[in-house]
């Protein structure tokens, strides 16, 4: 036995090579016979890239940025306020255009700027001393309508540009009627001496110390051109008042008979519905304004964060995931490996994982099993007609850095559809039709089906005793079908099946027709 030196590398007889030069050329032989019986084709599918991330529709933490090339990216969301049950108003100037995210204040009128000089997602708001927002709330809000407001929280961020006396934060003007005398009611939050002063006037039923009127001032100094946490609370149980600046409590007043824990609570009751100004007369940034009809427990341990100048992580620490949905493959699929073009910075990560089946429907949320897998890796074992992929992203300790992924490919192979035999005929019989055909050029071929209906190119037959169309003949060349109506006519069509899994069928042979007739 001989072999061309084109192919081997040689012209030598087979049986005077040394042993491992013989055992390289069986390898390479069993290797071109194994091509030549069942070919593969190797394809890739990209989610990400110039494609977009349609695919991808679970997205918990995740949202979409800049990636590499100028492509849309996956990304970690940063961490910012969410409307709850509980809000009554948030303003997080993530859009172009403000909107409470709560959905209870309209805005009347807005002259502020939405900036990417964000403390908390990726946009605050630009105050220039022209007037802010006015916002009017409807009859169920904090400022909407005349009822006990119950406990509150008021908390926001700011970053001003200045802070003269006489600046503004939080302006709302409205009135009661108490005992049929008109009471004017004030809450005011502006600058005095570098420090914020805030004012409740006629706020608290039955209060009427200092003619009803309570200060909470501030004892730190707010610095210009740097960002500080203010928080407002009002709890109703035990009628304290606080302010917080930064996570560290600034002013306590109890709104008590004796002015102490222990007394009688004057409850907060708003007057007449009326508009209420977001930094009308403020020039700096503000950040997530939010009224909570409810109080929380505010963080304190603010020093370390605040030694890197940061009061909150940026992304949420335990980070976030998406999937994309159950992608469809040809039947017999099998996945070779994923290819990631991602941006990881020190300290952050990204995890991949797939999974892979013949039936999504039955898929739940832990079921099939997601694998791990790492980029450029090969992944074993994974065949099947629908495939999912997920990742995790985690930031930086410090929750000051994400990663993201701007593409993902998954690179597969098929395994290729058998060409149909190329010639067919039909004989009729009694009551029958016998068809024969050629094998199929391919050894890929481990068997046939039959089409077969009553119209040219519609195979829904159901008359035939051997089942209905298509009906699996099995790895033969010659077929009856019986229980057929003599003087109807018959199309016919063949068509091979895949050795390696019969759900794998090649393309339909040509039609031929016939009609049964008694002989």
């Amino acid at each position: 036995m001989q072999f061309h030196e084109e192919s081997l590398g040689t012209y030598k007889d087979y049986t005077q090579v040394d042993r491992k030069y013989k055992y390289t050329k069986i390898l390479a032989f069993c290797l071109f016979a194994a091509a030549a019986v069942l070919p593969l084709s190797a394809e890739t599918y990209v989610l990400g890239g110039k494609k977009g991330w349609a695919d991808v529709n679970v997205r918990n933490g995740i949202t979409t940025g800049k990636g590499r090339f100028g492509y849309e990216s996956l990304e970690l969301d940063t961490n910012q306020n969410k409307a709850d049950e509980s809000t009554d108003l948030l303003l997080d100037f993530e859009d172009s255009v403000f909107y409470d995210k709560s959905g209870n204040y309209e805005i009347v009128s807005n002259s502020m700027f939405r900036s990417s000089k964000a403390v908390r997602g990726k946009g605050a708001a630009l105050c220039r001393n022209r007037g802010g927002i006015v916002l009017r709330g409807n009859p169920v809000t904090f400022f909407g309508n005349e009822s006990p407001a119950g406990s509150f929280l008021i908390d926001f961020w700011i970053c001003p540009a200045t802070v003269d006396n006489g600046e503004v934060i939080l302006n709302w003007r409205s009135s009661r009627i108490i005992r049929d005398q008109i009471v004017y009611q004030v809450i005011n939050l502006s600058f005095y001496q570098n420090k914020i002063m805030m004012v409740f006037s006629n706020i608290f039923d039955g209060y009427t110390e200092n003619n009803g009127e309570i200060d909470l001032n501030t004892m730190k100094s707010i610095i210009p051109n740097k960002w500080s946490y203010h928080v407002i609370e009002f709890k109703e149980e035990t009628g304290s008042l606080e302010y917080r600046v930064d996570g560290e409590l600034e002013c306590i007043k109890y709104v008590t008979d004796n002015g102490h824990e222990s007394g009688t609570v004057y409850p907060a009751v708003m007057g007449n519905a009326a508009d209420f100004e977001l930094c009308p007369a403020y020039t700096g940034l503000i950040d997530d304004f939010m009224i909570r009809r409810t109080y929380s427990d505010i963080p304190v341990e603010f020093s370390e964060r605040q030694d890197k100048g940061l009061l909150f992580e940026r992304y949420v620490t335990s980070g976030g995931r998406f999937e994309s949905r159950p992608l469809m493959f040809r039947e017999g699929t099998i996945v070779d490996s994923l290819r990631a073009e991602t941006r990881i910075p020190p300290q952050t990560d990204v995890h991949f994982y797939i999974r892979g089946g013949d039936n999504y429907f039955n898929w739940t949320e832990d079921y099939p099993e997601w694998i791990q897998v790492n980029p450029d890796e090969k992944i074993d074992g994974l065949s099947g007609t629908y495939f999912q992929v997920a990742a995790e992203l985690f930031p930086d300790g410090a929750g000051t850095h994400t990663p993201s992924v701007t593409s993902i490919s998954l690179d597969y192979t098929v395994l290729p559809e058998p060409l149909p035999p190329v010639k067919i005929s039909a004989d009729k019989g009694d009551g029958s039709v016998t068809l024969t055909w050629s094998y199929s050029i391919e050894d890929t071929a481990g068997g046939y089906f039959i089409y077969y209906g009553n119209r040219p190119g519609e195979y829904l037959g159901r008359a035939a005793v051997e089942g209905h169309s298509p009906i699996n003949a099995g790895n033969v060349t010659s077929y009856t079908l019986t229980g057929l109506q003599n003087g109807t006519i018959y199309y016919f069509a063949v068509a091979a099946y895949s050795k390696i899994d019969s759900r794998i069928t090649g393309p339909l042979s040509k039609e031929v027709y016939a009609r049964p007739a008694s002989r």
